[in-house]
């Protein structure tokens, strides 16, 4: 049977099995015992029109409960301007292909220039490459990029203030790459810098704001770091960083996290973008790509991949980092929010979320039920204790139709973004009041 969407033709199939000495494709499953093969028919579905596809997964979908979310602990639910989609499916920006030929890669590489310089700016740092994966693994990167910099020394500080997720995504790639991960405990909540033994250190990893939702002084670190010869690396979420004090501004030499709060949606977990923000002088340590402006020999404005390690592609033994796809489309998804929003929309997004995040926790304090574990500055996120039961006070938010923070050791995360209103934000206090 010809199939529309496969490219072989029956003789390209009777050329491939004579090369491999079969008669027919069941001789190349010849060696599979007969009593595991299957041989029933698949439970597939049979062909649908356009209208029984729609109506099929509006059904499917149908079945998800919506909650209105006051949970974060590194993903936020916030406002996607309803542009974004359309502009994001334009041909010269949608592809599913890396722009290894500039001559007709023009759009993706544009966006992509523009995405660099967007994010440079938001974390005040020299240098962004073209996006990662996600925060967890950029973070990653940062940690093998400061062990290659370092030279001789492997061990990578890490603060216990750091998500735990993205902790677990480190502990994976350092057990692969040799490296030795040292955790600093954290004093009232906030990173103690004192108790870090700097011996072979290659460089150390915050978060901005911690697991907790503390905003952290990082006041010397920087300092620290390098009078040790160690990178300091600082993880923190995109958004923040409109009201924030950059990482830039507090000497740190890398700058990761993820791109998620920058308008895009929770999408069941994924997929997501992380970014990766340097000083000039590691930028030929940065994994992934980086696109720069030139002109062509018209004197025209273009766009071409620079400083390409051919390490990635063909020597990946010699590489700090084996990352060299990069399909971007949630990159762009990242520069279409920042272009609609600007600026002061940025800004007005991130001073509604912390002024929700405050009001919420001072309503919950006032019920006598709920308790802020550390007297710490927070942003949009907090920490606090609760009398009582917490998986059933979380089932009597679901059952309201809200998800009630995340369940965190013995207390509860919350968080609030610009999404959040007032009407909202009474409706859980008068529930977690009863």
């Amino acid at each position: 049977m010809n199939y529309k969407y496969f490219p072989h033709t029956s003789d390209d199939l009777q050329a491939m099995m004579e090369k491999a000495g079969v008669k027919d494709l069941d001789g190349l499953y010849a060696q599979i015992p007969d009593s595991i093969r299957f041989k029933g028919d698949y439970k597939l579905p049979s062909e649908m029109s356009e209208m029984e596809v729609r109506q099929l997964f509006e059904k499917l979908g149908s079945q998800n409960k919506q909650l209105t979310c006051f949970a974060g602990f590194g993903v936020y639910d916030h406002y996607m301007p309803s542009a974004v989609p359309s502009l994001l499916q334009r041909s010269e920006f949608l592809t599913s292909y890396t722009p290894y030929q500039a001559e007709i890669s023009q759009g993706t590489l544009h966006y992509i220039f523009e995405y660099q310089s967007m994010m440079a700016e938001l974390t005040g740092m020299d240098i962004s490459n073209a996006s990662m994966y996600d925060g967890t693994t950029a973070c990653a990167e940062a940690m093998m990029m400061a062990v290659a910099a370092g030279k001789k020394v492997n061990k990578v500080l890490v603060s216990e203030g750091l998500n735990s997720k993205t902790r677990k995504v480190l502990d994976t790639y350092a057990i692969h790459q040799g490296i030795e991960l040292v955790t600093i405990p954290l004093k009232d909540g906030v990173t103690d810098l004192t108790t870090a033994n700097f011996d072979g250190v290659a460089g150390v990893i915050v978060q901005q704001p911690n697991v907790y939702g503390i905003v952290e002084d990082f006041t010397g670190f920087a300092d620290t770091c390098h009078e040790h010869k160690a990178l300091f690396i600082m993880d923190s979420v995109a958004a923040d960083l409109a009201v924030l004090k950059t990482p830039g501004e507090w000497g740190a030499d890398i700058a990761v996290g993820d791109g998620q709060s920058l308008g895009i949606p929770m999408l069941f977990g994924g997929p997501y973008v992380g970014y990766m923000c340097c000083t000039e002088k590691l930028i030929r340590k940065m994994p992934g790509r980086i696109v720069g402006l030139t002109k062509d020999n018209r004197d025209q404005r273009a766009f071409v991949l620079t400083l390409q390690a051919r390490e990635q592609h063909i020597r990946r033994q010699k590489a700090t980092s084996n990352i060299c796809s990069n399909q971007s489309l949630m990159a762009l998804f990242v520069t279409i929010y920042l272009s609609l929003m600007g600026k002061q929309g940025v800004k007005e997004a991130a001073e509604l979320s912390y002024a929700g995040a405050h009001y919420l926790c001072d309503k919950l304090v006032e019920t006598g039920k709920f308790h802020l574990v550390y007297n710490q500055p927070f942003f949009n996120e907090f920490y606090v204790k609760y009398d009582g039961d917490v998986d059933k006070l979380q089932k009597r938010f679901i059952d309201a139709g809200i998800l009630g923070g995340v369940k965190f050791a013995d207390g509860i995360l919350f968080a609030v973004t610009e999404k959040r209103t007032k009407e909202e934000i009474d409706n859980l206090v008068k529930i977690a009041a009863v």
